[in-house]
């Protein structure tokens, strides 16, 4: 699903919303996740997942095609974890029907 497709979703969910005023409230929280994630916080939503950085440090790596080694520098990561109702409901678990409104 790319973002225009969930935005029509949820303008198709909530037909009292203008399409782009669902477009701005998705764009305020890609851009708060991201903002947070930069000043190295987590951002947890709960049964969903969260979001958190991982510090990779420098290291030598190899260049594939000719052999050679070369430095990589230190970077920064994101990383998501899956949360418990998530993983039930995508491997058809015990959650139960209210949790299926959630997704």
């Amino acid at each position: 699903m790319t973002k225009s497709e969930l935005v029509q979703r949820l303008a198709e969910r909530n037909p009292h919303l203008y399409m782009r005023d669902v477009e701005k409230i998705v764009d305020t929280i890609f851009e708060e996740i991201s903002r947070a994630l930069a000043n190295g916080d987590r951002v947890e939503l709960r049964g969903f997942g969260a979001f958190s950085v991982k510090e990779r440090g420098a290291r030598t790596g190899r260049n594939p095609r000719t052999g050679e080694s070369v430095f990589v520098e230190a970077k920064r990561l994101p990383f998501f974890k899956t949360g418990k109702a998530l993983r039930e409901h995508l491997n058809g678990g015990t959650a139960s029907e209210e949790d299926d409104d959630e997704f």
